[in-house]
């Protein structure tokens, strides 16, 4: 395979490692400590994640248990989960943070569903320019015969397609755990 269709491989990966990422953090019915990334808090005076100054575990399906390593840190990481708007309803008890994921109700599902599809959507659109900016590199190359150019291009659409079909696999995986009952 060709190094620039190697590097578009390349590239399209992290778009779909990011994808992932945000597919994470969609509620599912079941608690996941997933659900808590990316929300920051104050600490001392900045914004860290809750995932870096807390332990995060799930006792039950649908619980979540927040300990931070540092008692003084619940009322910032109650706050933050609270500010967060990830659909749930963090409970102060004392030293730790319980945190309650509500079964999900059908037009709830479906509209996880919906914005989940929207995601990907978004990836594959990022995985198309990825395709666009490589064969235009390609098609900009003065010392690549024609032949050449439309084997590398095929390499690229052979990546793109592969990548496309990645993520239509993970979305598809993800729909059937939301729709789970």
């Amino acid at each position: 395979m060709d190094a620039i269709a190697l590097e578009a491989k390349e590239n399209m990966s992290k778009s779909i490692q990011s994808f992932e990422n945000e597919l994470v953090k969609l509620r599912t019915g079941r608690a996941s400590p997933a659900m808590l990334n990316g929300i920051e808090c104050d600490y001392y005076g900045d914004k860290i994640e809750i995932t870096q100054i807390s332990s995060i575990s799930s006792p039950e399906p649908r619980q979540l248990l927040v300990k931070p390593y540092d008692k003084g840190d619940v009322k910032s990481i109650l706050a933050a989960i609270a500010a967060a708007n990830i659909g749930v309803n963090p409970v102060n008890e004392g030293d730790s943070i319980r945190i309650t994921v509500a079964p999900l109700t059908e037009e709830t599902r479906r509209e996880l569903v919906k914005k989940a599809k929207a995601m990907s959507e978004q990836s594959k659109i990022a995985i198309r320019n990825i395709r666009r900016d490589f064969i235009d590199l390609v098609k900009a190359s003065d010392d690549m015969t024609e032949d050449l150019q439309h084997q590398v291009q095929d390499e690229i659409q052979k990546v793109t397609d592969e990548a496309v079909k990645q993520i239509e696999d993970i979305l598809a995986k993800k729909e059937s755990e939301i729709m789970a009952i």
